[in-house]
C-alpha cells in the first residue's frame, strides 16, 4: 500500500525591496498633491486619502506597495523635544498614484479622543479633548503644502516576486485596508496585470459609512470575476436581527466559501488592522483545523483549546508562517 505524498506548501519568495533610504534624522520634503475624504458616507470617524509628491527625493520610484513611509510632524512635544517620526502604510501601487513612482499615498484617520487617566497619579478629573499630533496634522494639509517624509520601511508585508503563483486572502479592519488598495492596483492594473489569481478581500468596519475606498473595490469586483469583495459590518443589525460580528465570525459563518481556498497550497493570507482581528482569526483557523499552513503553535498551547487561548498566549506562543503576512497595531 502506498501513501500519497502530502501536498507541497508553496511558500512565497518575496522580492528584495529598498528600505530606509531616507532616515528619520534627515527627512526630505514632499508636497501634497491631493487630500480627500475616502469614506463611504457621513461617519463619526474622519479618514482621508492623502497623496504626496516625492519626486526628486530618494523615495521616488523606490517605494513598494505594502511598505510604509514616515512623516515627521512640525513642532515639539510636551518636553520640548522635536516630534518623532510616525509610520503610515502606503496606499498607492508600486508605480505610484501617477504611474511614474513619483506620488505615494496613505490612508489617515484623525485621532480624536477624550483624555483618560492611565495611572492613579494622573488627573482623575481631566476630560479635555486629545488630538493625535501627526494624524490631524496630515489630515489638515492642503494641496501644495510641504511635509517632511522618510522611508520606505518594511520588507515582509508585500506581494511575492511571482504573484501569479499564488491566490490571496486579504483581511483588513479600518485603515488596515491601505496596503491592500496598492496591492490590488498592482495585481489588476500593473504592468503584468490583470492577474488571474483568485483574491478574496474581507473588510471589517463598525458601520457601512466607515467603509474606505468602497467605490473603487466594488468597481474592481464588477470588472474582474476573480476578485471577491466582502464587507463585515460589526455594529449594524443584520436582516435576521443579529449584529454582523467581526471578521473571524464572518469567516466562521462562510467557511464553505473559504475552506477550499485556505486548504490550497497556493493561498497566502494577509492581515492588516487592529490586533484584535489577529486573535480571532488565529483562534478560528486552529479550531477549524485550517491553521497549519499559516500558524506555528508552540508546545505550550498543545493542550489548550483554541477557544481558550488568551491574547497574551497568542502573542507569545503563536507565530505566523511564511504564508501568513501580519501587520497589526
Amino acid at each position: 500500500m502506498t501513501t500519497e505524498p502530502a501536498p507541497r506548501l508553496l511558500d512565497p519568495v518575496l522580492p528584495d525591496v529598498q528600505m530606509n533610504l531616507v532616515k528619520p534624522t534627515e527627512p526630505v520634503i514632499g508636497r501634497v498633491v491631493s487630500n480627500r475624504n475616502c469614506m463611504r458616507g457621513k461617519s463619526a470617524s474622519f479618514v482621508r486619502h492623502i497623496a504626496i509628491d516625492v519626486s526628486g527625493t530618494p523615495l521616488e520610484g523606490t517605494f513598494h506597495a505594502g511598505q510604509a513611509f514616515g512623516v515627521v510632524p512640525p513642532g515639539t512635544d510636551e518636553k520640548g523635544r522635536a516630534h518623532k517620526v510616525r509610520l503610515y502604510s502606503i496606499a498607492s501601487p508600486t508605480s505610484g498614484e501617477d504611474g511614474e513612482g513619483r506620488i505615494l499615498s496613505t490612508t489617515c484617520k484623525r485621532m480624536i479622543d477624550e483624555y483618560q487617566p492611565q495611572t492613579p497619579k494622573d488627573d482623575q478629573d481631566r476630560n479635555d479633548l486629545v488630538l493625535g499630533v501627526c494624524s490631524n496634522y496630515l489630515c489638515d494639509l492642503k494641496e501644495g503644502d510641504e511635509v517632511l517624509v522618510t522611508g520606505p520601511s518594511g520588507k515582509r508585508f508585500i506581494l511575492p516576486a511571482e504573484p501569479e503563483a499564488h491566490d490571496y486572502l486579504f483581511l483588513a479592519t479600518g485603515t488596515g485596508i491601505a496596503p491592500f488598495r496598492g496591492m490590488l492596483m498592482d495585481l489588476f492594473k500593473g504592468p503584468d496585470g490583470p492577474t488571474q489569481s483568485q483574491i478574496h478581500m474581507v473588510m471589517g468596519v463598525g458601520y457601512t459609512t466607515d467603509l474606505l475606498y468602497d467605490d473603487e473595490f466594488r468597481e474592481l469586483a464588477e470588472n474582474h470575476a476573480n476578485f471577491h469583495y466582502h464587507t463585515v459590518i460589526s455594529r449594524e443589525i443584520q436582516p435576521d436581527g443579529t449584529k454582523g460580528g467581526y471578521i473571524h465570525h464572518y469567516l466562521d459563518r462562510q467557511v464553505q466559501l473559504h475552506e477550499s481556498m485556505l486548504q490550497s497550497d497556493r493561498t497566502l493570507m494577509y492581515l492588516c488592522g487592529l490586533a484584535g482581528m489577529q486573535i480571532g482569526v488565529f483562534q478560528l483557523l486552529a479550531k477549524l483545523g485550517l491553521g497549519t499552513p499559516y500558524l506555528k503553535v508552540k508546545d505550550e498551547l498543545a493542550d489548550v483549546l483554541p477557544d481558550d487561548w488568551t491574547s497574551q498566549q497568542i502573542k507569545r506562543f503563536v507565530r505566523p508562517t511564511h504564508r501568513c503576512m501580519l501587520e497589526v497595531y
